[in-house]
């Protein structure tokens, strides 16, 4: 029987918002509001972080943190390192952004389901593109899968290009796909896909799933109806609808 535990990545240090982590939205901060809504998917969940006053601020409301080292490369490798501090004997991590506080619990539950298959060692989610400015937007990775629901190729372009058609009927002609940036590993992957070296296909995207595709590992992908979102800049907060908070 498989055991799951999620790991929420979050590093103090950010360019374009230093200290995400610990914006408050609402009442609650943006680390909470992940943890609470990855609890109601797994039972057990921590916070890799780098930085003392995350670690105080998650063990204030109860949740559990783990200090991970400050000079990792990414949050795979962050990951990784949390659940080897672990030491739980989890055989699948669950990799929830630190930046979705609105992220729904049934999104990482159906991930988790794609687990039944015991032949799925990485899985993810995406989301069928309805909007045109989501398709054409770089900052949105788009993915490409076969009839195995396997992904092939991420970009930040609109992929597959359709020749036969002007760009403003595409989304009518073909069904698009965003990637949700929400993953789950088996361990002994993880551990594998953490130390693998960059590949060309990687550093022209800048999408580090490329790196483990390049490397002939297969990423199984389940589609969601959830939206997502993220929380990139301080401007950002101000998109939040009130409803939610």
């Amino acid at each position: 029987m498989e055991k799951f535990i999620g790991i929420i990545p979050a590093r103090y240090q950010s360019s374009r918002f230093p200290g995400k982590p610990l914006a408050m939205i609402g009442k609650k901060t943006m680390i909470q509001r992940v943890y609470d809504q990855a609890t109601q998917a797994i039972d057990t969940v921590y916070v890799a972080t780098d930085d003392e006053r995350i670690q105080t601020a998650v063990e204030s409301f109860g949740g559990k943190a783990i200090m991970t080292d400050a000079n990792l490369p990414n949050g795979t490798v962050r990951c990784l390192q949390a659940a080897w501090k672990c030491s739980n004997n989890a055989t699948v991590i669950v990799n929830i952004q630190g930046d979705e506080p609105f992220i729904n619990p049934q999104q990482i539950k159906a991930l988790i389901k794609l687990f039944e298959n015991q032949s799925v060692n990485i899985a993810t989610q995406i989301k069928l593109i309805t909007d045109s400015h989501d398709l054409f937007n770089p900052n949105i990775p788009k993915v490409v899968v076969n009839k195995r629901m396997e992904a092939i190729y991420f970009s930040r372009s609109p992929i597959p290009y359709l020749r036969n058609y002007p760009q403003n009927e595409w989304l009518s002609k073909h069904q698009f796909f965003k990637h949700i940036g929400l993953y789950a590993y088996r361990y002994d992957t993880l551990k594998k896909i953490a130390v693998l070296p960059s590949s060309p296909n990687e550093l022209a995207e800048s999408l580090e799933q490329l790196r483990w595709i390049d490397h002939g590992y297969t990423i199984q992908a389940g589609i969601t109806e959830y939206e997502t979102i993220g929380i990139d800049t301080p401007e950002d907060l101000q998109k939040i609808p009130k409803e939610w908070l």
